[in-house]
Parts: structure tokens; C-alpha cells; sequence
């Protein structure tokens, strides 16, 4: 019972980490880099708006503690060899799973906004839906690098 608390306390604990750690694709977010840099500005019109989904991230960190988590929980079934090979499956099983776990839990809800640009043109940039576009909105497109975003 006392192991079956510790590895929920320990699947609660990776599963805020990876949350904490996952970066922003918001349009109103910036990085440290980004501050104090010139920036381009352009303006257009909100074509179309579609809803997409961003992949979760896939690092490392995901099946290491699953497979950590998996090898504990492994372990304490059998004994002897039987409990040494419970404890490989279990880290094995427990690394697919904290993978998968942590692509589902950092995925996000998205936007794909087209916007017509006033010079002509037409440009489609995705970023995380934390701002509500329509169609028909004024709308500034920021770019810096190889960022852009959309803003009322």
C-alpha cells in the first residue's frame, strides 16, 4: 500500500515538472532573447481562422521517470530473479508510458490564423489559442527572426 502511495506521489510530482517545463508557442509570450530586438510589423485582415493542436514536447525527461517509476513498481512484485526481471519490464513499460504521457500532458489547443495582408499577400501563422481571433479582425503581425505573431 505504502508503494502504491509513492508512486502516485512520484507520477504527480513528473507530471508537474514536465508542465512547468514546457515552453510557450503564445503570442504573447516572449523569450529573454527576443526582448530589445527590432522587430517588423505588419497589418492585414483576418482571413480564415482554424482550430489545430499543438504536439506535446518529447523529451527525455518523460520516459526516464516513467521508466523509473515503472522499474520501482517492478520490483516490488516476486522475488529473487522474479522480481529483477519485473523490475526491467516494469522500466521498460513505465519509460512507453512516461513518454506518452508527457507528449499528452505539454500538447496544446492552437491556432492556424490567415491573415491578407494590407501590402498583398497571404500569410498563415499558428500560435497557442490564449487570444480569440475572427474573421474580418485588424489584426498586427509581429516577426522577429523566424517568430511571428498575430495581435489585435
Amino acid at each position: 500500500m505504502k508503494t502504491r502511495v509513492l508512486q502516485w506521489l512520484a507520477v504527480a510530482l513528473v507530471t508537474g515538472i514536465l508542465a512547468a517545463c514546457a515552453s510557450s508557442n503564445s503570442g504573447s509570450v516572449y523569450s529573454r532573447d527576443e526582448a530589445r530586438r527590432a522587430q517588423t510589423v505588419k497589418t492585414g485582415v483576418v482571413e480564415s481562422v482554424r482550430a489545430v493542436k499543438l504536439e506535446g514536447t518529447k523529451s527525455p525527461v518523460g520516459t526516464i521517470a516513467g521508466g523509473a517509476i515503472g522499474g520501482i513498481a517492478g520490483s516490488s512484485v516476486g522475488g529473487g530473479r522474479g522480481s529483477a526481471i519485473a523490475a526491467v519490464i516494469g522500466a521498460v513499460a513505465g519509460g512507453l508510458a512516461g513518454s506518452a504521457a508527457e507528449e499528452a500532458v505539454t500538447r496544446k489547443n492552437a491556432l492556424e490564423i490567415t491573415v491578407k495582408l494590407d501590402g498583398g499577400g497571404l500569410v498563415a501563422i499558428v500560435q497557442e489559442a490564449d487570444e480569440q481571433f475572427n474573421a474580418g479582425d485588424r489584426v498586427r503581425i509581429v516577426e522577429n527572426g523566424g517568430t511571428s505573431r498575430v495581435s489585435h
